[in-house]
């Protein structure tokens, strides 16, 4: 059977990739895909994007099942239409989706139902915004209530930086329609964490925990991007934190959707604050994979990821279970020349290397140009590698893209570093 898997990132790559080693499928097609897709074993490009013109697609090629990567097509609708349609899709509805296309949604939905998280208010008047920043003090959080691909929150460390991120999202209007309500919260502290499960609308499948590292820059430094690298298992996932977030984030999640006559299907990804005693409160929720998480997960997982959304479109995840590789799997974000302001396009990539059995460099935001591997995107390449220990794969990854060049390329050095001074691991 053919399946399309919808979006051009290196979270599409790895979901395809993974898909692509069931014996049960013939043909993966990725939306519009990248140069990575285009290049891989089993996977062939779609050059397509618009809802409409994927749900004939789907029709056209007889696509069994349909698995969404990206926010954006899950905040128009696309579940929505190929519903409508008689298709099969992996993914929320836009109203669920709103879980994370409104941080303001999310923010009423969590105090409804009990879930821990930070004190907030919103706004959409940037004199009362600033008013009330003046009220609440340095350190907080300014936050963009819609979606920003991962560039819509400003950690303010002080009032000056706080006033400077509502007046570029409330007043000079640089986040568009995404900055038209801001989210201020409350500035908490810990140890963040990835908590990603898959959901049939009444039952859950954790998958394995991650970490990763938003900040540009070694020692979380710099400016909040996307995200430049991850790694899988996150020590700070204690077997006690994650039964607690299962009980006190997930599950109410899950159950609030059902009340709401909106029941839950698809990933759904909890970014938390994890303290040292073990308190978890949500910083905010993605109705997807997350990105760069999903490579290391891909990497570690063992299970046919078929046969898991299978059950998952089915409603019998609570007939599953999933196995891991037991070893480490890290992955470091190469990015472009001025990421995450200005990224530049065009920029030739060379010494890419054929995948082995302990890594993978899953393509993001690369193209085909005259028969070579170009920049076209902020984050270009996540080096994913796995090792028995987190020191190990951060070794390894690291020793991959040293050989791979493009003009003006950033990663970080300290991809792992947190993992590599815990003393305890757990998925």
């Amino acid at each position: 059977m053919n399946l399309l898997v919808v979006g051009s990132g290196g979270r599409e790559h790895a979901l395809a990739w993974r898909l692509a080693q069931s014996p049960r499928i013939g043909r993966i097609y990725v939306a519009p895909g990248n140069a990575g897709t285009a290049r891989e074993d089993g996977l062939f490009n779609a050059p397509i994007a618009s809802i409409p013109e994927l749900v004939e697609f789907a029709r056209k090629e007889s696509i069994a099942l349909t698995v969404v990567g990206p926010e954006a097509p899950l905040s128009e609708g696309i579940v929505d239409a190929f519903h409508a349609a008689g298709l099969k899709i992996f993914g929320p509805t836009r109203q669920v989706a709103q879980l994370e296309s409104s941080k303001d949604f999310a923010k009423s939905f969590m105090v409804a139902n009990g879930i821990p998280t930070a004190a907030y208010a919103t706004f959409s008047d940037a004199r009362a915004a600033r008013e009330y920043v003046r009220r609440q003090g340095a350190p907080i959080v300014i936050k963009a209530d819609g979606l920003a691909a991962g560039k819509g929150v400003v950690v303010a460390m002080t009032l000056e930086e706080a006033y400077a991120a509502i007046d570029m999202m409330l007043v000079d209007n640089r986040m568009g329609a995404a900055g038209a309500r801001v989210v201020i919260e409350e500035f908490l502290e810990g140890e963040e964490a990835s908590f990603i499960v898959m959901v049939d609308g009444k039952h859950v499948l954790p998958l394995a925990s991650s970490q990763d590292h938003k900040r540009l820059l070694d020692g979380d430094h710099g400016p909040n991007t996307g995200g430049m690298g991850a790694y899988s298992p996150a020590p700070v996932l204690t077997p006690t934190v994650h039964a607690r977030i299962m009980r006190e984030v997930v599950q109410p999640v899950v159950a609030g959707m059902d009340k709401r006559g909106t029941p839950y299907s698809g990933f759904l990804y909890a970014g938390l604050m994890i303290r040292p005693n073990g308190d978890s409160r949500v910083l905010e929720f993605n109705c997807r994979m997350g990105d760069p998480e999903t490579q290391p997960i891909m990497m570690r997982l063992k299970s046919d990821l078929f046969t898991l959304i299978e059950h998952a479109t089915n409603g019998t995840l609570k007939n599953i279970e999933v196995e891991w590789d037991r070893r480490v799997a890290l992955g470091v974000v190469m990015a472009a020349a001025g990421y995450p302001d200005n990224p530049r396009k065009g920029d030739e990539i060379t010494g890419l290397p054929r995948a082995a059995d302990d890594f993978h460099v899953f393509h993001a935001g690369t193209a085909l140009a005259g028969g070579k591997v170009v920049v076209n995107g902020g984050r270009v390449l996540c080096v994913t590698a796995l090792g028995d220990t987190v020191r190990v794969a951060q070794r390894r990854a690291y020793e991959i893209a040293e050989g791979i060049q493009f003009a003006g390329r950033q990663m970080r050095r300290d991809i792992g570093f947190r993992a590599i001074g815990a003393k305890k691991s757990t998925l």
